[in-house]
């Protein structure tokens, strides 16, 4: 049956409200998104989230979120599990690739549904492993590396769009100031030469973005960070073509847990990997 079928379904744009309870649904899922994702995510587009209606009950839920006039973000895609493979989810996606229009829509998948984004025209560029340790001591953070706040946020911007698609002021805002979080630069000479960000999740804490220009700034940034999850689990969604970042996760003793495709619908945007340690969120890049 498709959902064209169902003469009471329709897709809606999500309310405020309703994020919350998609993330809800991506907690259920195992994902583990981060406690205060919701208003960060929301102040990237309101409009870029949509929701499937059947008979008056929300049955599934995603996000196309569109950065600029170029590059959107497609994620938080879940419908309820007894009407997975009958066109609601479907539907769904329909309707967010209709709003992002000609944008270059980027995904960070579950290995599972591969074949489907595929069938809509995204292709792969690499995977990501979200990796897991449990860090037992601080360390002394090395000099150069300070509180993100503290640096001029246009900057910062700047320089998170080395490493992105686009330009994200509003969502970096957020994110940088979300409670529970700690965000870190490391200056020299005036100029940024890395960034990250740990969160608190669902369980544990997740670092995202790790940015960096070099092994040596990463590994000394993931210190850092790592002292605000003393004793919790921490998480790093890792590029697997960066062989230095793999490499940071094996010498700490992470565990790798999972696995996400990255797929983009109107090509490759090159992002310099090399430099890119950890995914900001999968959900929204």
């Amino acid at each position: 049956m498709s959902a064209e079928n169902y003469d009471r379904f329709r897709v809606e744009t999500i309310p405020r409200g309703e994020v919350d309870l998609a993330l809800e649904a991506a907690a259920a899922e195992g994902w583990n998104p981060g406690l205060h994702d919701a208003d960060c995510f929301w102040a990237i587009d309101p409009s870029g989230f949509f929701m499937g209606v059947l008979d008056g009950r929300v049955v599934g839920r995603a996000s196309a979120v569109a950065y600029d006039d170029h590059f959107g973000f497609f994620g938080l895609f879940i419908v309820e599990p007894e009407l997975r493979g009958r066109g609601c989810g479907s539907a769904i996606t329909e309707a967010a690739l209709r709003y992002n229009g000609t944008r270059n829509l980027g995904l960070d998948g579950v290995v599972a549904m591969e074949a489907k984004y595929a069938a809509r025209g995204f292709r792969a560029v690499h995977r990501s492993i979200r990796h897991a340790f449990t860090p037992r001591r601080a360390v002394e953070p090395r000099a150069g590396i300070v509180s993100a706040a503290g640096v001029p946020f246009e900057a910062l911007v700047d320089y998170d769009a080395r490493h992105f698609p686009a330009r994200r002021p509003g969502f970096l805002a957020r994110w940088i100031s979300q409670p529970d979080a700690t965000a870190l630069a490391f200056v020299e000479g005036g100029s940024i030469g890395g960034f990250g960000v740990i969160r608190a999740c669902r369980k544990g804490r997740k670092i995202g973005p790790l940015f960096a220009e070099d092994d040596q700034v990463a590994e000394a940034l993931f210190q850092a960070l790592c002292n605000a999850g003393i004793g919790e689990s921490v998480y790093l969604d890792v590029p697997e073509p960066n062989a230095a970042a793999m490499a940071l996760a094996h010498r700490h003793g992470m565990t790798p847990e999972f696995e996400c495709i990255r797929m983009y619908l109107r090509g490759d945007p090159g992002l310099p990997l090399d430099r890119i340690y950890g995914v900001t969120a999968f959900e929204v890049g």
